[in-house]
């Protein structure tokens, strides 16, 4: 069986041959002019919705002014949701409730937010279930979030993240080896090159990696 293509609606077939209606890589069930999305970053739910940007985006709008940004061959997981800039309220000041969106949020109102930060996720990151990103966080490469984490700010590359709100438990790799694997990027290399090469991007050693290397 070949390898499914990016614009692969279903792409994981089951043992009978039918595929599984709850997986879809995501570009090609998402079209929205404030959502980009690498190739091979897959999702999953238990419960398949029809609107994938309401499931997992609920915030975003297409005249939303950030960003989702999410590279290639990530890994959502059930109940994963992304709360990006447009749900946020202001809360600098003494109330937080947002007045003009009941009146005309049209104009610019004292009630209403001004900073509105993209939300950025590396490649080859793994979102366990029911983690939450919050607006502006920026999730490094190769990450792996814990199941239930609510995740902000910055995690750096290939680090691992747990908890509420979410904290780095350690990085899996040393510094030096974090570099090389990020001058290497597999995510970048041709599909038939890294599927060649699965027992090395899957595996620890990053001199047999960088061995297969383009």
């Amino acid at each position: 069986m070949p390898f499914p293509t990016p614009d692969t609606r279903h792409p994981l077939t089951l043992p009978d041959g039918t595929t599984h209606r709850g997986a879809v890589f995501l570009n090609a069930v998402i079209d929205h002019p404030r959502i980009e999305i690498g190739d091979f970053t897959y999702a999953f739910e238990h419960n398949p919705p029809e609107d994938w940007v309401a499931r997992k985006a609920p915030y975003i709008f297409p005249f939303s002014v950030e960003k989702l940004v999410i590279g290639k061959f990530c890994q959502i997981a059930n109940g994963v949701r992304f709360i990006t800039a447009s749900a946020n309220h202001r809360y600098d000041g003494i109330s937080s409730f947002p007045f003009a969106i009941f009146d005309d949020p049209s104009q610019d109102r004292p009630s209403l937010p001004t900073r509105f930060p993209d939300t950025v996720i590396g490649n080859d990151v793994w979102i366990g279930d029911g983690a939450t990103i919050l607006p502006g966080a920026r999730i490094g490469s190769g990450v792996i979030v814990g199941a239930g984490a609510v995740v902000g700010g910055t995690v750096p590359d290939y680090a691992i993240v747990a908890g509420n709100p979410a904290r780095m438990v350690r990085l899996r790799f040393s510094e030096d080896r974090i570099a090389r694997l990020m001058a290497i990027a597999w995510w970048d290399w041709p599909t038939d090159r890294i599927l060649a090469h699965e027992a090395e991007i899957c595996g620890g050693d990053v001199d047999a990696l960088e061995g297969v290397a383009p």
